[in-house]
């Protein structure tokens, strides 16, 4: 790799990796030399970006672009434009598509140009005094452009307006502030363009003053009954991820309609690719009940006004939320969303604020450059039916419960992982969101045993995801042992975990689910229990487990008649036995262990003995495993007529008569 592109990399992910520069992958970077310009991909996060995200162009493939002809009709025109850059790519095998600001790049007369959208820079820019200001603060060593529509129209009057500089001042401008857009810093070195960058954010922040910090707000507990319908109504073939955010500098926007006003129209394209036009203000927030009628209301004449579904919903004393099809795209729609509100804050600090016209928003809106953009920025979902729905799974962080844990988010599912274990619990949810995909995982420390900690959980994945889709029951524990043994402090824990805990789970979800069937009667959700084989059969010297989840099957039973009328299904799956998990394995409470030390086997000496014997019992001749378990899950899931089943998955172990 060049040298010249290593830096490229390295001052792209140094502005990439900060919200002060960018949001939502926005923002583009390139190095040209004599023959060649590098470019990142459209679509292509700053932060992220190596070698591979560069398009490489021919120069002089390009200047091809500033003196053809092309067609009056705005968007046909950009599809030509678009095809003559597509035929600059020195590769086009690779399939990266060059950002559409490439000519423009092009155009600015030196070897690395960092073009960027900071909040203190767009705050000047989003003023009704961007002009006068910028001229103020910077003279002539910024080129100052009047807004102008995105493409091949700005190419052309940046073209002029950069050859006008040059007449006057015998070198090309190193700064070029964009109304309504952003920022490129051009140089022949990128220390001297962290140089400019520093000097006209420093500038620009003296001229706005001390602001202050912003601060989290805490979450409102009502929007717990207001986000599963949120998602219900706002989702098309799935329900929505919905999120949420609150902090001091949103509410100075979400106190009044007044308020709201302020931040109801977009100031730059990249509001309007992620966020759309215009978005939901509601006043009505006392209850629940309040919210979500004036949702209700709202939302019909929303749709029938504007055309879409809102992307943003602003809720008097509980925040702002964003509604998307994925965790990743609803994320950019708060980012996008709160930087427009601190772009607002500083232009009110600079004499006011200037929005971008209905002729101007229309053009973006319509633009397929940005529609690309706004599809390619919000990942790439696995194509199946579970994508993006919400799962929550107690005794996720180890054993069986974490391999569900795992098999759900290469499903691309958000997942909870509900668990005593905060360390183990926390590693398995950073291992799951290390990868590139659009869900999202998170912990929550819960005892099923305690009602308030299993409704404290349900009420944490509604808050992070907005509602719930399928609940796993799997936290349980075993202690082996005959009647001589067994005290009843251990027959007691078993059977609150085992047994109670279902119940728990069972009673505080439906809660949440109940209330999605309500808005889409049609959607079916599932709650599934881990049960085990020895909640078929007995148990012997094993009483105080197998009781609990031969009770286990009978709220299984109980809970799926009362719920069926909510589409609400609710099945058991008895898995045999999982020998390489801990349950079994564990050198110090392993069930070989326990079962060796009890006698439970018959002459065993090792705990090989125990474990032959166990797997000698399995027609298949071997052990439960996840994968076994996940297909059983994943059929229960699917179809839409059984419920109160208990499927046994055991290897022939069990067989039912």
């Amino acid at each position: 790799m060049k040298a010249e592109l290593k830096e490229l990399l390295e001052i792209s992910r140094f502005y990439g990796s900060s919200k002060d520069y960018v949001i939502a992958g926005g923002g583009n970077t390139s190095f040209k030399d004599d023959r060649t310009i590098w470019i990142k991909s459209s679509g292509t996060s700053l932060a992220a970006l190596d070698e591979e995200g560069l398009v490489a162009l021919s120069r002089e493939k390009l200047k091809v672009i500033g003196s053809k002809n092309y067609s009056e009709d705005p968007m046909k025109r950009e599809e030509e434009v678009k095809e003559d850059l597509y035929r600059s790519i020195d590769d086009p095998l690779k399939g990266k598509r060059p950002s559409v600001e490439t000519s423009l790049h092009e155009l600015i007369g030196y070897r690395f140009v960092v073009h960027l959208h900071p909040a203190v820079i767009n705050g000047l820019l989003c003023s009704r005094n961007a002009r006068k200001l910028s001229e103020k603060l910077f003279g002539d060593s910024a080129l100052f452009m009047p807004y102008t529509d995105p493409g091949y129209v700005l190419f052309k009057r940046l073209k002029e307006e950069i050859a006008a500089y040059e007449a006057r001042h015998g070198r090309c401008p190193s700064v070029i502030l964009l109304e309504n857009h952003g920022s490129f810093v051009a140089a022949d070195t990128c220390s001297e363009i962290k140089k400019i960058y520093d000097h006209l954010l420093n500038t620009i922040s003296g001229e706005i003053g001390q602001h202050a910090e912003v601060e989290t707000a805490a979450y409102n507990e009502v929007m717990h009954k207001v986000l599963p319908v949120l998602r219900m109504l706002l989702g098309t073939e799935k329900p929505a991820v919905i999120r949420y955010r609150n902090n001091t500098l949103l509410t100075e926007y979400s106190g009044s309609q007044k308020d709201f006003h302020k931040v109801s129209m977009p100031l730059t394209p990249d509001i309007i690719v992620y966020c759309k036009a215009r978005y939901m203000y509601i006043d009505q927030s006392s209850t629940a009940e309040k919210i979500t009628d004036s949702f209700r209301y709202q939302l019909p004449h929303f749709i029938s006004e504007y055309g879409y579904m809102p992307r943003v919903i602003v809720i008097k004393d509980a925040g702002v939320f964003a509604a998307a099809q994925s965790y990743a795209a609803a994320g950019t729609i708060l980012d996008v969303y709160e930087d427009m509100a601190r772009i607002v804050n500083f232009a009110e600090k600079l004499g006011g604020v200037k929005y971008l016209s209905p002729d101007q928003v229309a053009f973006i809106d319509n633009w397929e450059v940005e529609n690309y953009r706004r599809k390619v920025s919000q990942g790439a979902a696995s194509e199946n039916r579970h994508s993006d729905r919400t799962a929550i799974v107690t005794g996720g962080a180890q054993g069986f419960g974490a391999g569900i844990a795992q098999s759900l988010s290469k499903l691309n599912m958000n997942v909870v992982v509900a668990d005593l274990n905060e360390k183990t619990g926390n590693e398995l949810v950073g291992e799951l969101n290390s990868t590139k995909s659009s869900n999202h995982s998170v912990f929550v420390r819960t005892d099923v045993s305690d009602p308030e900690s299993v409704e404290s959980l349900m009420k944490s994945a509604v808050r992070d995801f907005g509602g719930i889709d399928l609940v796993i029951s799997n936290a349980g524990v075993l202690r082996a042992g005959g009647l001589d043994e067994m005290d009843p402090e251990t027959f007691n824990f078993t059977t609150s975990v085992n047994y109670n805990g279902y119940f728990h789970c069972a009673k505080y979800a439906s809660e949440v689910l109940k209330i999605q069937n309500r808005e889409k009667p049609g959607y079916f959700t599932d709650i599934i229990q881990v049960n085990s084989k020895s909640g078929l059969r007995g148990s012997n010297r094993n009483f105080a487990y197998a009781g609990a989840k031969f009770g286990g099957i009978g709220l299984t039973q109980s809970f799926a008649m009362e719920l069926a009328p909510h589409n609400i299904k609710v099945n058991s799956v008895c898995p045999g036995n999982f020998y390489e998990g801990p349950l079994w394995s564990d050198p110090v409470n392993g069930l070989f262990v326990q079962y060796l030390k009890t006698g439970k086997v018959p002459g065993a000496k090792t705990i090989d003995d125990v474990r032959k014997y166990y797997e000698d019992q399995v027609p298949m001749k071997r052990g439960c495993r996840l994968e076994d378990v996940m297909k059983a899950i994943l059929y229960i899931i699917d179809q839409e007529y059984e419920t109160g089943q208990a499927i046994p998955v055991t290897g022939g172990q069990v067989m039912l008569g």
